[in-house]
């Protein structure tokens, strides 16, 4: 087993002094007799023994196998790490079966927060109501969770568990575990990034990557479709390989499938990139008259969009403005470019098609100003 630093020994010390406050709730708990064996049993370094560990490995699968014919009584023992009715039995199950899982858990948030490469976007957890097998603690609180279902709640995307009442004071820290994001069209454009640690989505970053390498002077880029069947394709190549996602030349010949894509991406995030907070303000903002006056209105409201989102939007008006710049050849100015790109990053919050249409050339004004003043506004 690897050598425990200081921050796993002190997470491990403080979720066992829990665990061992809960055994003096139990009668048929009995601890060994003389106090140097307890303060052995306890101690962080002795428990973490390579030898001790895999001493205690055998016993595991014993329990394992008993496991379903135990009374709820002994069940409760056994994960306590005891022998109901023996005195000075004890057994190192819950190290395996619970303590070094939930150490583990503390252990991995502790890393997360002192990883110098995370992009530190806040995001909040997404908190589900879960039934735990078996005895669990909050990870929070740091509180036994009673009862036998719907204990607590679980994040869905980085796997934190916490009582009901602690979500309500967990800080906007979700780190999301990649293993728990089945795909990237349709995700959370936070929750995407934080989960590969990277700024943008790598969904816009490959593709504007292929299309400013062979599609800039490509007549009608962005406005022209590729082929439905293809555009799904290259979706599915996301979903499946994330960046390892082949959308060159070989493959897609066209470049107008890697721009639908593109535009697939944005039109299916859950949240716009334009997010639905800031929608209303945006549309107040291009409905200035005043150019000045509406340039600064855009740019407060650009500072209220989530990082993670300031950031995307950042960059794809930089690609844009490259776009416009490649007029004369591919006939894509900023305004072609604000009717395409409007009602695609941004959406109004209710879903009523008179808004839609009412705000249509508000969007197109928006995107417009982004591209045309880009240099200025980020």
């Amino acid at each position: 087993m690897p050598e425990v630093s200081a921050e796993w020994a002190a997470a491990a010390s403080n979720l066992l002094s829990n665990i061992r406050s809960s055994w003096t709730n139990l009668s048929t708990v009995s601890l060994p007799a003389s106090e140097e064996d307890r303060k052995k049993i306890w101690d962080p370094s002795t428990m973490f023994s390579e030898e001790l560990w895999l001493e205690n490995e055998k016993n595991c699968a014993v329990v394992h196998k008993s496991k379903r014919g135990r009374k709820r009584q002994e069940l409760l023992a056994v994960a306590l790490g005891v022998k109901a009715g023996v005195k000075g039995a004890l057994l190192w199950q819950p190290l395996k079966l619970f303590a070094y899982s939930q150490i583990t858990s503390l252990v991995r948030r502790a890393a997360l927060t002192q990883n110098d490469n995370h992009c530190n976007y806040e995001k909040a957890h997404n908190f589900k109501v879960y039934t735990f097998r078996g005895p669990h603690w909050c990870e929070y609180c740091a509180n036994f969770m009673w009862g036998l279902i719907a204990q607590g709640v679980r994040c869905s995307d980085c796997g934190l568990n916490v009582h009901k009442q602690c979500s309500k004071y967990v800080p906007n820290d979700c780190q999301p575990d990649l293993k728990r994001i089945k795909r990237v069209y349709c995700c959370d454009l936070t929750t995407l990034v934080k989960a590969h640690n990277t700024q943008r989505p790598m969904v816009v970053d490959i593709c504007i990557r292929e299309i400013e390498a062979r599609g800039l002077k490509s007549e009608g880029l962005y406005r022209v479709s590729g082929f439905t069947e293809h555009i799904e394709d290259v979706k599915m190549a996301f979903d499946r390989d994330g960046d390892k996602a082949d959308i060159s030349a070989s493959l897609y010949p066209d470049i107008n499938i890697i721009a639908g894509a593109l535009k697939l991406y944005f039109r299916d995030l859950p949240i716009p990139v334009i997010t639905y907070e800031t929608y209303s303000k945006f549309i107040e903002a291009a409905k200035i008259s005043n150019p000045d006056e509406r340039l600064e209105a855009v740019h407060e409201v650009l500072m209220l969009l989530p990082a993670a989102h300031y950031e995307t939007l950042r960059y794809l008006m930089i690609h844009l403005k490259k776009v416009t710049l490649n007029e004369k050849e591919n006939f894509m100015n900023s305004e072609n470019l604000g009717i395409v790109f409007g009602p695609t990053l941004m959406r109004p919050p209710e879903d009523s098609t008179l808004a839609t249409l009412n705000d249509m050339r508000y969007q197109k004004q928006i995107v417009q100003i982004l591209i045309e003043n880009e240099d200025v506004l980020f």
